[in-house]
């Protein structure tokens, strides 16, 4: 035991610092700091009193003067002083509060406290145990100050999270005209780099080189940082070109910046500079450049510099660092097996080694591996998965609508109490649980979150938007503008936000949308500008996608066309999207992909274009790598439309693994064709499960075969799949058994059916004008109107079921109604209706002023359907001029040819009717024959 302050220090030097620390608080236990001695020691007092009384003297100030202590011959002092130097050493290690008091106590009584170095050390001992208050209130006790207490100030500040008042006390410090050094100015940069005003390095810098202290590689290094933190590469590089001396954290420092700015080549580069150099590469340096070539998706270069590494003596599976950097090149790169060979062989596996596995299976879309990864993780006792694996594992969730699975991981995060750490995971919820189609719970879970971001809001938007929830998102960015200032709008609120508008009636909202954007300065964004021209197509001002088309010139890509292209065959501009096809073409910069015959091939399919469709099939063979199953099924789709059966079945046959898409746009096109026997045959050789859209082929095949039984076993199917509720399988049902002349059965299945939608409505309609039930047809009509708004297909119904049971009066006032009290612009449709309904009752006359009086010219199917009248009537005298507009506008049609034939047979006039058959035989004309389908069960 220590009784005495007058062991020696070298005695005092062979404990250990817990000993040490042990020694003084034993040797000092007893004494009352702040009020003196105990009795006890009261001779040691005095002695020491007196001691600082001749050693100590004050100075005009009112301080005691250390300089010359050193010298003074008093051994008692001397070895205090130097056992509270060591006390303070040893303290270092300590992490108790009370050790530092203590010390201060024993410093402050014994007149040690204006010691600098002592000072310093004892302001870096609160600071380590957290007590900030008294750092403050010893640094405010010191009279003088130099360097190195501002910097043990300054430091304290930093480490106890208070950067502003670090970059206060710098400031006064260099007010005060206090001397600093390189350390100052290093804590200044780390204070301003915690605060994010990385802009004000400037400052530091100029500092740095006005006390031309810029040789320190330490400082260099932190203003390297400092500026790529701000994204001002360039300024790094020069603070780095003009380093005289560069040890290895300045190569590493400028390497990683560099990749962390976009600019992985420059990375690259200066790592070849670093090896001519001779510098010895680390593991930093290796984890950048194999980071680097992930970037570049350079697989060949990361396999070299795989080598460079085992090479170097670094082993990959000791290096975790390294290691996980090759798991994610790999992976970036698509050599899935060469990632997952790496992270087999890592020796000691961390949480980022699991995430850079999962995160490229995930990339590569394997996800059953990745959940398999997931599930493998959480059995490893001393890894548990992080805030960054959920968010990886609920993306998936995500990308392939998994909702149950989605709920899950939330219940695990909850338990986890993940949810409540970080704002990323909840953004990552919300984001999933948009994608998967639940979007009143991602509006539960975003009302909830009280501290959200502008990322939580653009998540928000993108799930209404997604969901087609158009005004909710419309309402959501309006309360957006209102809670944040237009400088901390980033692109992605205008990228969730454009798709809202999708219809003209949103054009208005759309143009704001774009004026805004303008404003932001996201004008020059190219990804900006492809949104704004789809957002244009889809409100049909295709004047103002093309002007913005035109507008962007400069700079516009790939995307740029196909957003033109593809966005005009989407929304029906079929013509425009082949005229920007050959545009492209003919600028000749950037060529075809995928997207792009998409686009034209359902242009083509759409507009009957069946030699131009089979052009677009030819570029795809010959430019296209792989034959995508996308295009495929568009293509089935293609002929499909222009009537060519028969390549469809081909283009079909060609896929190696057709998906349910497939099935069904071969199905589709057989029934539409009249093919309906040959689709049912297909769909028997189904082996996926079926959906709705399969059965609306089969309904329809039925419809086109007339038998019912075909139809019922559908229905059967369909019920036992729970799709009867279906408001679109409603109306095909409604079509079948009409078709089939079964209308009560019909009648029922609407009905008994919960939701209607408008085409179940029309299909009633049109099943009681086919059965001559047209006051049962318009009673429907009526029914509709109190719960939505009829539609063009409405009317084309409603006039049919007119013209069928001869209520002329009432067909002409729904017809004249149409526009002016619905809305609804009249087509050719409408008018052949008009045309067969005047026709059928005899008012042939009236049916041709009809078609003049439009003023347009009409499509050949109205004046068709007024030749129809005049043979039925036999009125060859019109019917003749009927036939010769006819012959003018189809001349290879041949069914006008055996109309107006027929109609000269019913009157005798038999050279006539001769002489129109020879020239149907003279021009090889061929009609299309009628049949008629005959069922045979046998028992």
């Amino acid at each position: 035991m220590v009784r005495n302050s007058t062991i020696s220090p070298k005695k005092l030097r062979i404990y250990n610092s817990g000993h040490l620390i042990y020694v003084f608080r034993h040797s000092f236990s007893r004494r009352n700091f702040l009020g003196g001695l105990s009795s006890s020691d009261s001779h040691i007092s005095r002695r020491k009193h007196e001691q600082s009384a001749v050693l100590l003297p004050v100075t005009p100030t009112g301080h005691k003067v250390f300089d010359e202590m050193p010298n003074r011959e008093n051994r008692t002092v001397e070895t205090s002083f130097m056992f509270l130097r060591d006390v303070l050493r040893s303290s270092m290690m300590s992490t108790e509060a009370e050790t530092p008091r203590s010390i201060h106590c024993f410093a402050l009584k014994s007149g040690f406290l204006q010691d600098l170095p002592s000072s310093s050390k004892l302001l870096t001992l609160y600071s380590k145990v957290g007590d900030l208050v008294s750092s403050l209130g010893l640094f405010g006790e010191l009279k003088v100050k130099d360097v190195i207490v501002w910097n043990s100030m300054i430091t304290s500040l930093n480490q106890n999270g208070r950067s502003m008042a670090a970059v206060g006390l710098f400031v006064e410090m260099i007010k005060k005209g206090t001397e600093f050094d390189s350390t100052t100015l290093l804590l200044a940069a780390s204070a301003l780099s915690s605060l994010n005003l990385s802009n004000k390095c400037p400052l530091v810098h100029c500092l740095a080189i006005e006390a031309g202290l810029v040789s320190d590689p330490s400082l260099c290094n932190a203003l390297m940082n400092l500026y790529a933190k701000d994204e001002d590469l360039s300024s790094a590089e020069c603070v780095f070109a003009d380093m005289v001396h560069r040890d290895i954290v300045s190569w590493n420092t400028i390497v990683t910046k560099c990749l962390a700015n976009g600019h992985p080549w420059k990375s690259l580069n200066y790592f070849k500079s670093m090896t001519r150099s001779g510098q010895e590469a680390d593991n930093v340096t290796f984890s950048c450049v194999i980071s680097a070539c992930a970037s570049l998706k350079e697989l060949p270069l990361g396999e070299s510099f795989h080598g460079v590494v085992i090479k170097s003596g670094y082993i990959p599976e000791a290096h975790v660092s390294v290691a996980n950097s090759l798991v994610s090149m790999y992976s970036k790169c698509g050599g899935t097996d060469a990632a997952e060979t790496v992270f087999e062989q890592i020796l000691c596996k961390d949480v980022i080694s699991w995430n850079a596995i999962l995160n490229g299976f995930a990339t590569n879309r394997m996800f059953q591996e990745s959940f398999g990864i997931f599930k493998e993780m959480q059995l490893v006792d001393r890894i548990q998965p992080d805030i960054a694996t959920m968010v990886t594992v609920t993306s998936i969730c995500g990308d392939i609508c998994l909702p149950r699975e989605g709920r899950a991981i939330h219940g695990y995060m909850v338990r986890r109490e993940l949810q409540s750490r970080a704002l990323e995971v909840i953004n990552s919820l919300i984001d999933m649980y948009g994608r998967c189609g639940l979007t009143r719970q991602a509006e539960l879970l975003f009302k909830i979150t009280t501290d959200r971001d502008l990322v939580s809001w653009n998540s928000m938007l993108s799930a209404f938007v997604q969901n087609r929830f158009t005004q909710e998102a419309k309402n959501l960015f309006k309360e957006v503008l209102s809670e944040y200032s237009c400088s901390k709008f980033s692109l992605s609120t205008v990228l969730a936000i454009l798709p809202s508008c999708e219809s003209s009636d949103s054009l208005i909202f759309g143009k704001l949308v774009h004026c805004w954007q303008l404003k932001l300065g996201f004008g020059d964004n190219i990804l900006s500008a492809n949104s704004v021209i789809n957002m244009y197509i889809s409100c049909r001002d295709l004047i103002s996608a093309f002007l913005l088309l035109e507008t962007i010139s400069e700079s516009r890509d790939l995307a740029s066309w196909n957003s033109v292209i593809y966005g005009c065959a989407s929304n029906g501009h079929h013509s425009e999207s082949l005229r920007a096809f050959q545009a492209m073409s003919r600028e000749g910069i950037v060529s075809h992909d995928m997207i792009t015959l998409l686009g034209t091939i359902s242009a083509c399919g759409n507009l009957g274009l069946v030699l131009q469709g089979r052009c677009f099939h030819g570029l795809a063979i010959k430019t296209l790598r792989e034959s995508e199953t996308q295009l495929q099924n568009t293509l089935i789709t293609m002929y499909g439309r222009c009537k060519d059966i028969d390549s469809a079945v081909k283009v079909f046959g060609l896929i190696s693994d057709p998906n349910l898409c497939s099935w069904n746009c071969v199905i589709s096109t057989l029934s539409q064709n009249k093919a309906g026997q040959e689709a049912i045959q297909l769909f028997r050789k189904l082996e996926l499960e079926p959906n709705e859209i399969t059965f609306v082929g089969l309904l329809s095949a039925s419809t086109q075969l007339g038998y019912a039984g075909y139809g019922m076993q559908t229905h059967c199917h369909l019920i036992r799949r729970g799709y009867q509720a279906n408001p679109f399988l409603c109306a095909a049902l409604v079509d079948m058994y009409s078709s089939c002349g079964m209308l009560e059965t019909g009648m029922k299945v609407f009905r008994k059916s919960g939701e209607k939608s408008i085409a179940a409505w029309n299909s009633v309609i049109s099943a009681y004008g086919f059965h001559g039930m047209g006051e049962k047809a318009m009673e429907i009509f009526k029914e509709m109107r109190t719960r939505m708004e009829p539609n063009k297909s409405t009317f084309i119904s409603l006039l049919s079921a007119c013209s069928h049971s001869g209520f002329i009066d009432e067909g002409l006032r729904y017809y004249n109604q149409m526009e002016d009290e619905f809305g609804v612009k009249p087509v050719s449709e409408h008018r052949v209706c008009v045309v067969d309904m005047l026709g059928r009752a005899g008012k042939l006359r009236e049916a041709y002023e009809f078609i003049k009086g439009i003023g347009e010219r009409q499509e050949a199917g109205v004046w068709g359907a007024l030749l129809s009248a005049c043979n039925y009537h036999a009125d060859t005298k019109l019917g003749k001029e009927v036939a010769e507009v006819l012959f003018e506008m189809e001349p290879d049609n041949a069914s006008y040819y055996i109309s107006l034939s027929n109609t000269y047979v019913g009157l005798g006039d038999w050279e006539e009717a001769v002489r129109l058959r020879k020239m149907v035989e003279d021009k090889a004309l061929k009609k299309v024959p009628g049949y008629s389908v005959i069922n045979l069960s046998v028992s």
